[in-house]
């Protein structure tokens, strides 16, 4: 068996490694990135494309570049709500204008600014294993080409998706990474990218569209003729035949007649509060790996690249003073989790809501919360606050769900509760079992007010 050795490796060239190993090389760490795609298949990943605000990239590549060419759609505006039921619309403008991209064009232009921040990029390289001879991650081990490869490194970061087969290789019982992990904490998504012979009305818009089985269709205009549309469903439901449901929805909406289907792309997500902790002696999670998605929409992109920098800096410096123990990384759990964490984390709680109620009952709240607060409640802050005239508007128009829009005030407040106990995210591992036993109050809570069933 070939062995290469490095300060460090990272596997899996999303964004979150990409940045990942960026930042690490231009730290001067000698750095390797493992892709199991192709370099032609690389960055060729199923995504919604859009992204929610202003996007500001960590500094370790040609931001400029990636943006003008592969920020397709910088002019979005607002979204759209669809009631499925009515066919109503609820138009919602955001406060910050978003973008959609084009996600393989951001990908391969991402992975040629790694390499060129002096990273080694392996294309058709599956890693399988990971080496792990006394506790700490020293490596992991891999095939490219029929050959068996092992690389060795003093760290290891874990870019590696959703259920990523790291965690399933490593010993990680004797430190605080998480662990509680199951199937239902993700969604299966499917997308397709149109081109349509004319160009639509809403090409400042992001339209989502409930599902059945707490899911949504999503309509994302890279540009006025070419739209992402996809769809996911929530893994602790009944599975829907993604795949037909979409092209019934796109078959009934007539600016898509004539359209015709340029790709097509499944995946698995997560759809849950990132992870308590994600490091373990010589070994860090960073995006899909670690759950830093948001869990009410999907959006990945910017939690992971900046989850993917922290990790890296957090890292050099563990490298260089030679201790890579889990207390010597433990300030990049913290950075997450007072950041965008605490954000997802409060907005899991109305994942968590959604499973306790039916489509009618959620759309029928949805539509009559007022575009701001509802914004607020899953798109941002992940809390949300009304006026007296506003909540008795709402009180009117959801006549016969008001213990659901009661139990929705409740979850709320909870949502508040539980960022601030995300603010005392502890230092060191040393009060994290404290910090822990005060969260799960907040949750036992939530599953007590929604009726929902303990989610972990």
């Amino acid at each position: 068996m070939t062995t290469e050795s490095y300060d460090m490796v990272v596997v899996g060239g999303g964004t979150g490694g990409c940045f990942a190993a960026a930042t690490a090389a231009r730290a001067g760490l000698d750095v390797v990135l493992l892709e199991r795609k192709s370099e032609d298949e690389g960055g060729h990943i199923a995504c919604g494309d859009g992204i929610k605000g202003k996007s500001t990239f960590p500094d370790v590549v040609d931001r400029d570049r990636l943006t003008e060419e592969s920020f397709t759609n910088q002019g979005i505006e607002r979204a759209i709500f669809e009631n499925p039921r009515t066919g109503d619309t609820l138009d919602i403008p955001f406060d910050e204008t978003g973008a959609v991209v084009d996600r393989y064009a951001y990908g391969q232009i991402l992975l040629e600014e790694t390499e060129a921040a002096g990273v080694d990029v392996r294309y058709d390289t599956v890693v399988n294993d990971v080496v792990q001879p006394d506790g700490a991650v020293e490596g992991v081990r891999a095939i490219r080409d029929g050959d068996p490869l092992e690389y060795e490194a003093d760290l290891v970061i874990d870019a590696a998706g959703a259920l990523s087969v790291l965690q399933d290789q490593a010993d990680l019982s004797h430190s605080t990474f998480d662990t509680n992990v199951d199937y239902t904490h993700f969604c299966s998504a499917y997308r397709e990218v149109l081109e349509v012979p004319e160009p639509i009305e809403w090409d400042d818009a992001l339209v989502f569209k409930p599902t059945e089985e707490l899911g949504y269709l999503w309509y994302f205009p890279r540009s006025a003729t070419e739209i992402n549309a996809g769809l996911g469903f929530q893994m602790t439901q009944q599975p829907i035949e993604l795949v037909d449901v979409l092209k019934d929805d796109i078959a009934n909406r007539a600016e898509f007649a004539g359209a015709t289907v340029k790709n097509k792309l499944g995946a698995a997500l997560p759809t849950r509060r990132p992870y308590d902790s994600a490091v373990h002696p010589g070994y860090l999670a960073v995006g899909d790996a670690a759950g830093h998605v948001n869990p009410c929409t999907g959006g990945g992109i910017q939690g992971a690249a900046k989850a993917g920098h922290w990790a890296a800096k957090i890292a050099t410096e563990a490298i260089s003073s030679g201790d890579v123990g889990e207390a010597a990384l433990w300030e990049y759990n913290r950075r997450v989790q007072t950041d965008f964490g605490k954000r997802f984390a409060a907005m899991d709680l109305y994942n968590v809501f959604g499973t306790a109620h039916d489509l009618d009952e959620l759309v029928s709240i949805v539509t009559a919360i007022p575009g701001n607060q509802l914004i607020d409640a899953i798109g941002k802050r992940g809390t949300a606050d009304m006026s007296l005239g506003l909540k008795l508007k709402t009180l009117v128009k959801t006549f016969g769900h008001w213990d659901t829009l009661y139990g929705l005030y409740k979850v709320q407040n909870a949502a508040g509760s539980l960022k601030d106990v995300y603010d005392d995210y502890p230092t060191s591992p040393d009060r994290f079992a404290d910090w822990r036993a005060e969260r799960d109050a907040v949750m036992d809570r939530v599953y007590e007010i929604s009726g929902a069933d303990p989610k972990y």
